[in-house]
């Protein structure tokens, strides 16, 4: 069976210590998540979306206080505290100390805490910080049910319905890495909302 309830999320917290890449539900749309300190996993995941393991991936964090310790500059946290959860990514230097394989030879990583319960409790369970991307092939709109990744990736992903995502719209992405600090995705959150509305063109 691919498709799996929240009844079965030890199945699934296993199969991702396995190293496999699984499917779960966020606030925004349905991801693909694996372990981000498997290098190995990470790089199943860029391959089952078809694109370069040179892109970089998302970590979704269980709360600010998993990644606070690890960054450069934990200044850069309180221009998005009042949207974690939610769904806004911030592009953020971590310290040399941070193992992951989803950190960039720059030393960034978009950072990212779901609020979403099901998601939260996978991520939990799987030491605080998943490897994540949207669960969809690369250049196709994301998926926003359980129904949709399967159509998307076939029977052998397993995948945690958590019902239908009715926002459709993927997280804002802010480089605070950067300065002056930018967008680099639109979405939900504006750069109005994070103040940066004089410093993007």
């Amino acid at each position: 069976m691919t498709i799996i309830t929240s009844d079965a999320l030890p199945r699934l917290v296993a199969a991702i210590e396995r190293g496999e890449v699984v499917a779960i539900p966020t606030d925004t749309v349905y991801g693909v998540v694996a372990r981000a300190d498997d290098a190995a996993a990470v790089e199943r995941l860029a391959d089952l979306k078809g694109r370069s393991a040179q892109q970089p991936v998302q970590l979704l964090v269980a709360s600010i206080e998993a990644i606070a310790p690890h960054l450069e500059d934990a200044r850069a946290l309180e221009r998005v505290r009042p949207f974690w959860p939610g769904p806004l990514t911030a592009v953020l230097h971590l310290r040399p100390t941070f193992a992951s394989a989803v950190v960039t030879p720059e030393g960034t990583v978009g950072v990212r805490v779901p609020d979403d319960p099901l998601a939260l409790a996978v991520i939990e369970a799987c030491g605080g910080a998943l490897a994540a991307s949207s669960a969809n092939r690369h250049g196709e709109p994301p998926a926003l049910t359980a129904a949709e990744v399967e159509a998307a990736f076939g029977a052998s992903l397993l995948i945690l319905d958590g019902g239908p995502r009715h926002g459709g719209v993927a997280s804002t992405v802010v480089d605070l890495a950067s300065s002056p600090a930018r967008i680099l995705r639109e979405g939900p959150v504006s750069a109005a909302d994070l103040g940066l509305a004089e410093e993007t063109p």
